[in-house]
C-alpha cells in the first residue's frame, strides 16, 4: 500500500500490526491513556507492565471479559493450547496472561465480566465509570448441582475450581492422557469418594495459594546464601548461572552472591517446558533486543518496586514454592479414571 511508504517503522518507536495500518487508512487516531497500564504475566512467575488496549493489541481474545479494568479482580488457571510441543503443565494466576505464559494458553477463570452502561451515570464519571461490570460464575450451576450430589451440600463453585487445579497437576493424570493432553483441551474425571474429591479440592487450593503468592512466600529453610565481603552488598544480577552444569544445587547470583544447598527435588516443579527456578533464572536476565536494540534490564523493576533485592528475593521464595509444590502433589490422591 502506498501510506506504508511513510510510515516510522523503527522497532524502537511502534510495531505496526494490520489493524493499526487500517485505522490509518481509515483515518483514525489514538491517543495514550496512562490509566490503561496494567501489570500481567510474561512468563510463568515473570510479571511486566502492559499496555492494555485494544487498539494496539492484534488479537486481545477473550482478555476484557476475565480483566476488563484493574478494579475487577479474577483468577484463572491457564493451560497449553491445543497442539502444544511442550509436555503438559498449568498455572493458575490473578493478572492478565501474555499467550505463551503457559505455550499458545488457553485460560479458564474463576469468573468472567459482562459489561453495560450505568443505569445512573453522572456528568462527573469517567469513561470507564460510565461502565459497570457484572460478574459471572465460571464454574456452571449444573456441575455444581452435580458435585453436591456426590460430595455433599457444602460443596461451593470456588471448591470445585481448585478441584480443577488440584487433579491437573496430577502425575497420574499427566502421564495417562499424555498423548491426549498435547491434541485437546483436557477431559475431567469426577472421583468416586469424597474424600478424594475434597483432597484435590484442599491441595489445588494450597498450590493456588503458593502460585498466586510466589513473590511474599518465605525462603526455602537450608538454602544458604553467602555473599562475598565489600563496602556494599550488589544486588543488580547480569545473568544468573550454574557454576557447574551438573550441579544444579549452587546457582551464581552475581559476582559477590552464591546460592548454595538448593534441594534438588525443587527442580521437579516443571511449568511450560522448565522448572519455575530456571524460569526465574532465564528472565531475570540483562538482554539486548537484536531488531531494535532496545535494553531489557529487569533491576529496573526491582528499582520501580523500591526493592533492591527484590530479584533475589524472589529466586529464593521460588525455590520454596518448588519444593512445596513438589510436596503437595506427590501428596495427592491416587485417581481412576473411569469416564463416562
Amino acid at each position: 500500500m502506498i501510506f506504508e511508504s511513510f510510515l516510522d517503522t523503527n522497532p524502537c518507536e511502534i510495531s505496526w500490526t494490520v489493524n493499526l495500518k487500517k485505522d490509518v487508512v481509515n483515518g483514525l487516531r489514538h491517543q495514550i491513556n496512562m490509566d490503561k497500564i496494567e501489570i500481567a504475566s510474561y512468563r510463568p512467575f515473570t510479571k511486566s507492565f502492559f499496555y492494555f488496549d485494544k487498539s494496539f493489541i492484534e488479537r486481545p481474545g477473550l482478555s476484557s471479559t476475565l480483566f476488563p479494568t484493574i478494579n475487577q479482580k479474577n483468577i484463572i488457571i491457564c493451560l497449553p493450547g491445543i497442539g502444544a510441543q511442550k509436555d503438559f503443565s498449568t498455572l493458575i494466576i490473578d493478572c492478565l496472561p501474555n499467550l505463551h505464559t503457559i505455550q499458545t494458553g488457553q485460560c479458564f477463570p474463576l469468573y468472567y465480566y459482562e459489561e453495560q452502561e450505568k443505569q445512573h451515570a453522572t456528568l462527573f464519571d469517567s469513561a470507564i465509570d460510565k461502565k459497570e461490570f457484572i460478574r459471572r460464575d465460571a464454574v456452571s450451576d449444573f456441575i455444581l448441582g452435580r458435585c453436591q450430589k456426590a460430595y455433599g451440600a457444602k460443596v461451593v463453585k470456588e471448591d470445585i475450581f481448585y478441584y480443577v487445579y488440584g487433579v491437573l497437576h496430577s502425575a497420574e493424570y499427566r502421564e495417562r492422557f499424555a498423548s491426549d493432553l498435547k491434541k485437546m483441551l483436557p477431559r475431567l474425571p469426577l472421583v468416586d469418594e469424597p474424600r478424594d474429591f475434597w483432597a484435590f479440592s484442599k491441595s489445588g487450593r494450597a498450590l493456588a495459594a503458593l502460585h498466586l503468592d510466589y513473590e511474599n512466600v518465605p525462603p526455602a529453610s537450608g538454602v544458604i546464601v553467602n555473599i562475598a565481603p565489600g563496602i556494599a552488598v550488589n544486588y543488580r544480577v547480569e545473568k544468573m548461572r550454574f557454576p557447574r552444569k551438573e550441579d544444579k544445587t549452587i546457582i551464581k547470583y552475581n559476582e559477590q552472591i552464591l546460592i548454595e544447598n538448593i534441594p534438588l527435588e525443587a527442580y521437579q516443579y516443571v511449568v511450560n517446558g522448565k522448572s519455575a527456578i530456571e524460569w526465574i533464572m532465564e528472565r531475570y536476565q540483562v538482554t539486548v533486543n537484536k531488531d531494535s536494540g532496545i535494553r531489557n534490564d529487569p533491576n529496573h523493576w526491582a528499582e520501580e518496586q523500591q526493592k533492591p533485592h527484590y530479584i533475589l528475593d524472589l529466586l529464593l521464595s521460588i525455590i520454596r514454592v518448588s519444593v512445596e509444590t513438589v510436596e503437595i502433589v506427590n501428596g495427592l490422591p491416587s485417581m481412576k479414571f473411569e469416564f463416562e
